[in-house]
């Protein structure tokens, strides 16, 4: 698989196979990943991956403090509001989803669900949390996205499935004290890996992007 071929068949995938990843592929797709660029090659990039026995342990007391009401308390805090053009991109997001699946996006019940199968990892196998040192500057957050990209690919040219996920970070202090991860860290991502479920509905549909001329402007 070629890079450009590598970055337009990336998709976020919310069922995975139940099969196991071999830990020599896993590190295979980390050791691609940590040749991401930096500031300064700082590489202010932290992982964990959770599997097996952990892992149900860590989704069940995920979805246990959910159910009982807690507030999110992530890291990085949500946005609260968006420009009205990338807020319209949002809504289009919901009413094609919509009319895909014949779900009302925002059904309380429906983003109940939805939360419950984040803190799941969508039937993954694995899960990672990227971290970093919470004292470095924001530009580090940049960088953070520049691996977790570099991450996601590597897992797509090793035929793996991917989705990141900002809900694994709502309960970052239940993550952390189970990993036994320092406060001076702060949880950046969550991500899900494993083999998709191609067959699966949830993996039928494909977020569409805007045109080049959007968002492309040259000056001569």
């Amino acid at each position: 698989m070629d890079a450009v071929e590598c970055i337009k068949t990336r998709m976020s995938i919310r069922k995975f196979k139940p099969e196991p990843v071999s830990k020599e592929i896993l590190m295979s797709v980390f050791d691609t990943a940590r040749w991401s660029p930096s500031y300064k090659n700082t590489q202010p990039w932290e992982a964990i991956i959770v599997s097996g026995a952990k892992k149900d342990e860590l989704s069940k007391r995920l979805v246990d403090v959910f159910e009982k009401g807690e507030k999110p308390k992530p890291d990085i805090p949500e946005p609260e509001s968006w420009p009205s053009h990338i807020d319209m991109r949002i809504q289009e997001l919901f009413r094609k989803r919509s009319e895909r699946f014949g779900t009302d996006f925002s059904d309380p019940e429906y983003i109940k669900k939805a939360k419950i199968a984040n803190f799941r990892f969508y039937g993954a196998p694995h899960g990672i949390f990227l971290f970093q040192d919470a004292s470095l500057p924001l530009w580090s957050l940049f960088d953070m996205g520049l691996f977790a990209q570099s991450l996601m690919l590597a897992a797509n040219a090793h035929g793996l499935g991917t989705v990141p996920q900002a809900f694994l970070t709502d309960y970052s202090f239940v993550v952390k004290e189970f990993l036994g991860i320092p406060e001076s860290k702060r949880l950046v991502l969550g991500i899900s890996i494993g083999y998709p479920d191609l067959t699966d509905k949830a993996n039928s549909f494909r977020t569409d992007r805007v045109d080049i001329n959007e968002i492309v402007k040259w000056v001569e």
